[in-house]
């Protein structure tokens, strides 16, 4: 496509306003694209993805321009040189919306950088995640992550098997033109290819499908819920996994979704009228010491804890997480952390089951804290998650089952990056 200079100012401002990482990438494009309602659909549609392309590979940009004499590029510049760079444009396609100099530029941008880089630049990682990530990995298996982490995410739905099937979604989608195949290992999972628009279709506002990671869904699978069971999903937020239990649960037993904002909670609500659910109850808490989580107390019997995290395993997703967060929200987050995963392992029963799961790469947040709270709690003990699964008909290639935890990879399972960790209450 060439593009006129009306677009590539319309991209360029769309980047400037994400690149000031005070709020998601996702909700300030959507703030953009609403502030700009000219833009047609297939121009959206650019902007976009031109926006990503820079999130994903901003470091690996910086430092070409570097390497050309361009040591402090402005936000044009970047721009620009994401779009040869990375969304792989040529300097005809670009030469409508560009200067004489501005192209001299990039004809030396695509040249730059094609040598040996620096690990945190190859990686196209913050220093300080590399420096975290790599003692536990190692330089090959870092790098096999970092691009994965780097490229966008397959769109995986989970079937709603109250309303249908794997089999008659795959076959309806199919009579639409949408191609898609079970995933791999989730029993109740599809993966669509390409990105078709499906908020609008049929199977989405019947309830039969939501848009939900593979890896997501194999954390409830993990959690293994029984019919007629009380369980509690404590940082619910719009009700992903609270969801898929309840589809588990057979619409049977009681689930609590709890989490401490409305505004996330509200989102469950079409959601659920959706799902034909009637097992689902969500509620908001001030925090995880509220009296209404209180009168729970061992009463439960399986407790989901999808803690707040940095969410460093969703950058195929979520590419400006790497530079919004930091290390200090590391710590402020493990110690948060540390608090709701024992306020919620008060719910749960002696019998009972606790899932401690996060979408984080970091260790400060995954086992950091399960051995902490197992130090501190001995009445708890690690269930092998091979055996859990196990039940579920479940099994995964790769190191995904070694030892105590879950670990899942997007380079070995193609999900977003998950650790989980299941417990029992002896």
């Amino acid at each position: 496509m060439r593009l006129t200079p009306a677009l590539v100012d319309a991209y360029v401002a769309a980047a400037a306003a994400v690149l000031r990482f005070d709020q998601p990438a996702d909700s300030l494009l959507s703030a953009f694209f609403r502030a700009h309602p000219r833009l047609g659909v297939q121009d959206r549609g650019f902007v976009a993805e031109s926006v990503y392309a820079l999130l994903r590979r901003k470091r690996l940009l910086e430092f070409a321009l570097a390497e050309i004499g361009v040591e402090r590029p402005g936000l044009r510049t970047l721009a620009l040189a994401a779009l040869v760079r990375v969304s792989g444009l040529n300097l005809r396609e670009i030469a409508g919306g560009a200067t004489t100099e501005e192209l001299a530029r990039l004809e030396a941008v695509k040249g730059a950088a094609r040598g040996a880089l620096p690990l945190a630049v190859e990686c196209d990682l913050p220093d300080w995640v590399v420096e975290r990530v790599l003692p536990a990995l190692g330089e090959e298996s870092l790098r096999s992550l970092a691009r994965s982490l780097a490229q966008p995410a397959p769109l995986d739905l989970r079937v709603n098997l109250i309303i249908a099937d794997r089999a008659e979604v795959a076959a309806a989608l199919a009579a639409d033109g949408i191609e898609a195949q079970p995933t791999p290992y989730s029993p109740v999972g599809l993966r669509v290819v390409g990105n078709p628009a499906l908020n609008r279709h049929r199977l989405f506002t019947s309830g039969a499908i939501e848009v939900q990671d593979e890896g997501s869904q194999l954390l409830c699978h993990l959690l293994g819920p029984r019919r007629g069971e009380m369980v509690v999903d404590f940082c619910a937020g719009a009700g992903g996994k609270a969801l898929a239990l309840g589809a588990l649960m057979r619409s049977t037993g009681r689930i609590y979704a709890f989490d401490v904002s409305d505004r996330r909670l509200a989102k469950l609500g079409p959601r659920l009228a959706r799902s034909g659910l009637s097992n689902i109850h969500p509620q908001r808490i001030a925090s995880e010491r509220d009296p209404k989580v209180k009168r729970l107390s061992g009463k439960i019997d399986r407790v989901l804890v999808d803690a707040p995290c940095t969410g460093l395993g969703t950058l195929r997703r979520n590419p400006d997480l790497k530079w919004r967060q930091t290390e200090q929200a590391v710590s402020e987050l493990a110690a948060k952390q540390a608090s709701i995963l024992a306020a919620a392992a008060g719910l749960v029963k002696r019998g009972g089951r606790l899932l401690y799961a996060t979408c984080s790469i970091l260790s400060e947040e995954n086992e950091q804290v399960v051995r902490a709270f197992l130090a501190a709690h001995p009445d708890f003990a690690l269930v092998s998650p091979a055996a859990a699964l196990a039940a579920a008909r479940i099994e995964l290639p790769g190191h995904a089952l070694d030892g105590d935890f879950l670990r899942l990879r997007p380079d070995v399972h193609a999900t977003d990056a998950f650790f989980g960790a299941l417990m029992e209450r002896n």
